[in-house]
Formats: C-alpha cells, sequence, structure tokens
C-alpha cells in the first residue's frame, strides 16, 4: 500500500503544479489563434518575401468594408443612409475610425506638389518620343477645359506637367466621389462605401464579438429606416470571427459527443459509475496538461489544434480502459498493482508507437501540426502516466460484477476464431483485400491547395467577390518584391520591372495582367530624374532664342519665357525622394507599397512592393520576375500548395519510417517475425483505405498521410492489447473493442469538421481505425501456441 501511496501523492503533487502552470497561462483571455498566416509554415526563401506577406495581410486586416445599395436606389436617400450606418457604427465605439464621407480633394494640391520638381518629371510618353513643342503650346492655348490636376499656362506651357499628372495611377479603383460619398456604379446601380478601421488584431476574439454585434446592430437600424437597402461586408475580422464561431461549436459537438458516447459505452460495459469517473480524471487530466504546456511552448492555442484536442479524449482514454478490462477480468481475485504489472508491457509499447506517430508529425513544417503533435505528446503521455500513478490507488476494491457474464459474448468471440480461423485463412483474406483495394489505387488523385486549410462562408464569400467586382480591390497574396541596397537601387529595379509589364497590361483577355502599382510610379529614380532633366534641356532650354520667340508668338509675356529659364537653373540639385513624397498626405494610401529598411538578405536591405492587378496569368509574371536581379515574384498561396504538393509526395517515406521505427519497438517485444506480423492489420487496413479513396474519388491531400500515421500508431494498440491478453484473457477483447469504440467516436466526428484539412484527417482515421481493429484478431491466429 505504501507504494501505491507514494505513486498516488506523486500524481497529486503534479496535478498541483499543472492547476498552478494552468492558472497563470490562462489568468488572462484565452490565448486562441484563428490567423491562417500563423498555420502557415514560412515558405519564400527570402525572409523580406515573408515580412512584405504580414505587412500586406496587416494592411488588409485591420480595415472593415461596407457597400451600401440596391437595385436602382435614389442618390440622396442612398447618401443618407450611408451616413446613418457610418454613424451607427461610430456610435458603438468599438471601431478606431469610421469613414462614410471623404473630405473634398482639391486637384491642385497634387499638382502644387510636385510642381518644384516638374523639371525633372516626364510621362512614359514623352519620354520615349521626341516633341514637337510648337504642337505641344497650341495644344495647350486652345484647350478650353482641363480635368483633374492641371498646371496654369504660365507654368507648364507646354503640358509636360499636365501629361506627368495625368499618367499617375490614382484611380487605380472603380471608384469615384459623389456628394461627398466614395461610391461604386454596375450597370446603372450605385454603391456607397463605409470603411471601418479595428482598434486592435483582427484575431482578437472579444473585438470580433463587438464587431460583429455593432454591425448586426447597424444592419438591423438601417433595414428599419430604409427597407430593401442591401449591406455588403467584407473583412478579416468577419471570416476570423466566423473560424472562431465554427471552431466553438465543433469542440463543443465533438468534445461533447465523444465523452458522451466515451462514458455510455464505459457503462454498457462495466455497469459501473466508477469506471466513468476514474476515466473522466485520467482524460482531463491528459488534456489540461497538454492544453497548458502546449501555450508555454507556442505561446497560444491554434483553433485547429483546439477542435484536435476535444477529439483526443477517446485515445486518451484506452489506457485506462486497458486497466478496467484487467480489473473486470480478475473479479474477486483482483489486487491492483498485480493487474498492472500484467498490463504493463502492453500499455507501454502502445503508447511508444503512438507517441513514435505523433512525434513523425512535427516533422512536418506546419506550425499548427507541430502543435498539434505536442498536444498529444503530452496529453497521451499525461493520461497514460494517470493509470501507472493513480487508478492503482483509487480502484483497489474488486469488481461486483461477475467477470465470466461481462465477457460472455467476447470470449466465445475468441473461443470461434481459434477453432476456425487459422493463419491460411488469414494470409488468404489479406490477400483478397489487397486484389480488392488494388484497382482503387490507380484511381487516387491529389489535392494540394491550401485552401483545405480553411472552410469560408459562402456567404462572406459571396460578398466579397461582389464587393472586389464593384470596387476593383485586387489580391493582396500575389505581389512582386523589389530589393536594393538603397532605396535609390529598389526604384530602379521597380522601373526596370514596370518597364516589363507595360507590354503585358491590358483590358482584353489576352493580357497578362489588367494594371500594376508601385512607388516609382509616383517617385522616379533619381537616375531617370537625371534623364528626364537631360530630356528637358535638349527639348526646351538647349535654344533658349527660340524658347523666347514660342512664347512670344503666342502672345505670351517674355518674362514667362526668363522665369522658365531661371527656374530650371535653380532646380538643378533638387531631387524628388521617397521620403519627399511620404511627407504628402497625398502618399497615405500608397504608404503599404514601400517596405523601407528591412532585416533581409543583406546589411541596409531596402524593399518594396509592386501589386499587380487582374492576374489572368500567374505563371507568366512568375517567369519574368526570374530574369530581373533584386525582383521576385510572391505568391504566398501558391508557395504554400507547392509545400504541400512536395511534402505530400514526401509522405510515403515518412509513412515507411514510421512503420520502420514502430516494427523496430515491436522487435525488441515479440522478435521480428512477430513483430511483422503484429504490423499485418495496420498494414492492411491502410492498404483498403487508400482503395476506398480511390472509389469514392476522394483526393489524397497532406493531412490524409498525416492521418495515416496516426493509423498506424493506433491500429497497432489493438494488437498489441490482444497479443497481450492472449486468447483466454476474453476482457482483453472487449477492451480493444471498447478502446476502438471510443477513439472512433472522438476521430470519427473529426470527419464531419467544417475545416477541410480536419475533416480530411478525420475520414482517414475514422476509416482507417475502423478496419484495424476488425482484423486486429489475426495476430491471435500468427501467435506462438504457448502464448494463445
Amino acid at each position: 500500500m505504501n507504494g501505491m501511496r507514494l505513486r498516488a501523492l506523486l500524481w497529486l503533487t503534479l496535478a498541483v503544479v499543472l492547476a498552478i502552470a494552468a492558472a497563470v497561462q490562462f489568468a488572462g483571455p484565452l490565448p486562441l489563434q484563428s490567423n491562417l498566416l500563423a498555420l502557415l509554415p514560412p515558405t519564400e526563401r527570402n525572409p523580406v518575401a515573408e515580412h512584405a506577406v504580414s505587412r500586406l495581410a496587416e494592411a488588409a486586416g485591420d480595415r472593415a468594408i461596407f457597400l451600401i445599395g440596391r437595385p436602382k436606389a435614389d442618390t440622396l436617400e442612398l447618401g443618407k443612409a450611408a451616413r446613418d450606418f457610418g454613424a451607427q457604427l461610430r456610435a458603438s465605439e468599438v471601431f478606431r475610425s469610421v469613414v462614410d464621407e471623404i473630405p473634398p480633394f482639391d486637384p491642385q494640391q497634387l499638382a502644387r506638389f510636385y510642381f518644384p520638381y516638374r523639371f525633372n518629371l516626364l510621362g512614359d510618353g514623352d519620354r520615349a518620343a521626341s516633341s514637337d513643342l510648337v504642337e505641344r503650346l497650341q495644344r495647350k492655348l486652345y484647350t478650353p477645359f482641363q480635368f483633374g490636376p492641371g498646371y496654369p499656362l504660365a507654368d507648364d506651357p507646354f503640358g509636360f506637367g499636365d501629361a506627368w499628372l495625368a499618367g499617375l495611377p490614382l484611380k487605380t479603383l472603380r471608384l469615384e466621389t459623389q456628394d461627398g460619398l466614395l461610391v461604386a456604379r454596375s450597370g446603372g446601380n450605385v454603391w456607397a462605401m463605409v470603411s471601418a478601421v479595428l482598434p486592435g488584431s483582427a484575431y482578437d476574439g472579444s473585438i470580433q464579438t463587438r464587431v460583429a454585434a455593432a454591425v448586426a446592430g447597424a444592419e438591423a437600424r438601417l433595414k428599419q429606416d430604409f427597407p430593401g437597402l442591401e449591406v455588403l461586408r467584407t473583412g478579416t475580422v468577419f471570416y476570423a470571427g466566423a473560424a472562431r464561431q465554427s471552431a466553438e461549436r465543433e469542440v463543443d459537438f465533438i468534445g461533447a459527443g465523444s465523452l458522451l458516447g466515451m462514458l455510455l459505452l464505459l457503462y454498457l460495459v462495466f455497469r459501473s459509475l466508477r469506471p466513468l469517473g476514474l476515466g473522466l480524471l485520467s482524460v482531463g487530466f491528459g488534456v489540461a496538461a497538454a492544453a497548458t504546456v502546449t501555450v508555454a511552448v507556442h505561446g497560444e492555442l491554434h483553433l485547429i489544434t483546439l477542435v484536435f484536442g476535444a477529439s483526443l479524449i477517446g485515445e486518451a482514454i484506452d489506457y485506462a480502459v486497458q486497466y478496467f478490462a484487467a480489473h473486470l477480468g480478475a473479479g474477486n481475485g483482483w489486487e491492483p498493482m498485480a493487474g498492472l504489472r500484467r498490463i504493463a508491457p502492453g500499455l507501454l509499447t502502445a503508447l511508444a508507437t503512438s507517441l513514435l506517430s505523433y512525434a513523425a508529425l512535427m516533422l512536418a513544417p506546419f506550425p499548427a501540426l507541430s502543435q498539434i503533435a505536442l498536444f498529444a505528446l503530452v496529453g497521451l503521455s499525461a493520461a497514460c502516466a494517470s493509470v501507472f500513478l493513480l487508478l492503482p490507488w483509487l480502484l483497489k476494491a474488486p469488481g461486483k460484477r461477475d467477470p465470466e457474464a461481462a465477457v460472455a459474448l467476447p470470449r466465445r468471440f475468441l473461443v470461434g476464431w481459434k477453432k476456425h480461423v487459422g493463419r491460411r485463412a488469414c494470409l488468404t483474406a489479406a490477400a483478397a483485400l489487397l486484389a480488392l483495394s488494388a484497382p482503387g489505387w490507380s484511381r487516387l488523385a491529389s489535392n494540394d491547395d491550401v485552401r483545405i486549410l480553411i472552410s469560408r462562408p459562402p456567404a462572406l464569400v459571396a460578398q466579397e467577390e461582389k464587393i472586389r467586382e464593384l470596387t476593383g480591390f485586387g489580391n493582396s497574396s500575389q505581389f512582386f518584391l523589389v530589393e536594393g541596397k538603397t532605396p535609390e537601387e529598389v526604384l530602379h529595379n521597380e522601373e526596370r520591372l514596370l518597364e516589363k509589364l507595360a507590354p503585358l497590361a491590358g483590358d482584353d483577355d489576352k493580357s497578362v495582367l489588367s494594371g500594376y502599382l508601385g512607388v516609382s510610379m509616383f517617385v522616379p529614380s533619381a537616375n531617370r530624374q537625371a534623364h528626364n532633366r537631360q530630356r528637358w534641356e535638349r527639348s526646351v532650354f538647349a535654344d533658349e532664342r527660340r524658347l523666347r520667340e514660342l512664347l512670344s508668338d503666342a502672345s505670351l509675356r517674355d518674362e514667362l519665357a526668363e522665369r522658365m529659364i531661371e527656374d530650371f537653373a535653380n532646380s538643378n540639385s533638387r531631387v524628388l525622394s521617397v521620403d519627399d513624397w511620404f511627407q504628402s498626405p497625398l502618399s497615405t494610401p500608397f504608404r503599404h507599397l514601400w517596405l523601407g529598411k528591412v532585416a533581409g538578405n543583406g546589411a541596409g536591405q531596402f524593399a518594396a512592393i509592386v501589386q499587380p492587378q487582374g492576374i489572368r496569368d500567374v505563371g507568366r509574371l512568375a517567369e519574368l520576375s526570374g530574369a530581373l536581379d533584386g525582383v521576385t515574384f510572391v505568391d504566398k498561396a501558391g508557395s504554400v500548395s507547392r509545400l504541400f504538393q512536395e511534402y505530400r509526395q514526401w509522405g510515403i517515406v515518412w509513412l515507411l519510417g514510421a512503420l520502420v521505427l514502430i516494427y523496430g519497438v515491436l522487435c525488441l517485444r515479440y522478435g521480428p517475425a512477430q513483430a511483422a506480423f503484429m504490423l499485418l492489420p495496420t498494414a492492411l487496413a491502410l492498404a483498403v483505405v487508400l482503395g476506398a479513396f480511390g472509389y469514392m474519388a476522394t483526393p489524397l491531400t497532406l493531412f490524409n498521410l498525416m492521418g495515416f500515421m496516426l493509423v498506424v500508431g493506433v491500429g497497432v494498440n489493438y494488437a498489441i492489447f490482444l497479443r497481450e491478453g492472449g486468447v483466454n484473457a476474453a476482457a482483453t477483447l472487449a477492451g480493444v473493442l471498447l478502446s476502438a469504440g471510443t477513439t472512433l467516436l472522438s476521430f470519427g466526428l473529426l470527419a464531419f469538421s467544417s475545416m477541410p484539412a480536419l475533416s480530411s484527417f478525420g475520414l482517414t482515421l475514422l476509416l482507417g481505425i475502423c478496419v484495424a481493429v476488425l482484423l486486429a484478431p489475426m495476430v491471435l491466429s500468427f501467435a506462438p501456441e504457448a502464448s494463445r
């Protein structure tokens, strides 16, 4: 008794330490992560590219966009509705700022900013072709009206400045101003835009809740005051909130479903409440330890890990179930430590195989899978430790149920198996299963799309697509990264890129893209400014007498020519820089394009972003960047998908490696020949599931292969338990069936997850474990006579 008491005290000490650690870890808000980027690995070889991806995600992630309208909406009514909607959002005090009206824009503000640098600037057309000054002057003189920003005749008699201003990419979106509103038009319909900036991260659960409540209230009020108006919305906060709610529902469904099913199965087999309570204690200790250690190591818990953790209940209780089965089979002869010693080799071997399988998950380069692996490693180890340390002390008394009656059905099954199923029958069945599965293998397809990681609500996706169509908002996950040792080198490299993109851009279907946006379109490199100035000098100021005559013939005052000549001379040392541009509020919508000084491949590295718009051929853009120094085409989704493909292709090697490791562990216990027979049911399960996927046209993903890893670890456990119990230990078979039932309940429910990755994972485990447990009795037919 002293030994059992010491074990129980050790468990109690560990539980107290765990409780203190958990209290510290979870004292504040639950560190639950719903950010997809946190789930993905660093796929770009260039660390600056990863920084750029994060920068763009942050720029887009802290905003919510709303469009308000309806077919044939009255403009005045629409304006009042948009302003009322914005006022409702503002009154909620949830957002840092809400913009429903834009201040009047003075086009001349733009002209005034560039005026001191006008002799360094030329539009693409003026730089490429020679200019007829007489024709340009006549056009400027006789153009009655000028739309947009421009210069008066006295400041820009030849229209070079007007041409530069007209070429600026200010209207990259399909938005325009009307009565102080920012509106989008489509087919005669008008939509008013309202935007809001979040007070913090879109992945903060409290912000998601408050934003959802504020938006719901504003929409309800809008529909009450303006019946028939429609509100479209998009933003990271809405997707993150939907993902969190979905995960919470699934945790409740999977956790409650597996727990209730597990308790029901325990009661049906053992007809006692004590195993229920002790099983819950063992599982609770394991899950609590797993969550605490995972947060301590990673600093957060991802949604996908949380949902997986709810499903771990069914596997974590397996060790306690085997102890309960031993207790049931012993009847009145029960002795706690003797029962533990009898099942200990099987429990430790089963734990080792499971840990090896989960450890293989840690080799995958995905943070979420590393979290899942750590969660499982700690949870299973802690649950198993509870069996060795605590259960002998709490389960001292013999069971009251007649063991013969409790295991009568499993005993009859084992007797029948021993009588009718021999080695030849098992080998024949194995050959038949392989023959049936083989045609399915040839039909297997794959899916490496990164979107299998998430499930985006169709309603939100439809609204986002409509907003993109109406406004012209592009995809921020695909862009060019331009680098250089100095800002000047960055601008020069970017100009070379834009020269290559220009002939590829257009509105027709044959064009590679519809447009692009970069800093050098607003701030030319110093080298280009110098060339532009030389062009000015050759075309305008090389012959000052001719310049005076041209302006005089146009009846312009003589001092105009003298002032131009003087201004040109005085501006010789004046160069427009990125810093100058940043000091102007006009740069605000485009500042995310300049990354500035970054920690990259070399010291003092600078970088910028060029955003392509309306991409129709990603491959051409990637090919283009490969031919330019300092330019990288970044496609985060494409990079992750390619990584998925690479690791899926390597998955067979991982799987074989896991089988070899587990075979090595089994050899230590059973010898080489018997270890091979112990692996046979699990190997057949893998073959059957692969064939089933082929027949069902279910594409194979990386997460299916991760599921196969666990099928190997968990499936072998059943063979181990049966072999350790022997043919005469019918209670062992009852425990195996109970363990399989609880595992199928928990992992099987993952197949119904809304997250495609978890669904694939769960379907693999559901089919694989089911086949593995049905074939597990094969090990009894191959066992030596002495152990039967």
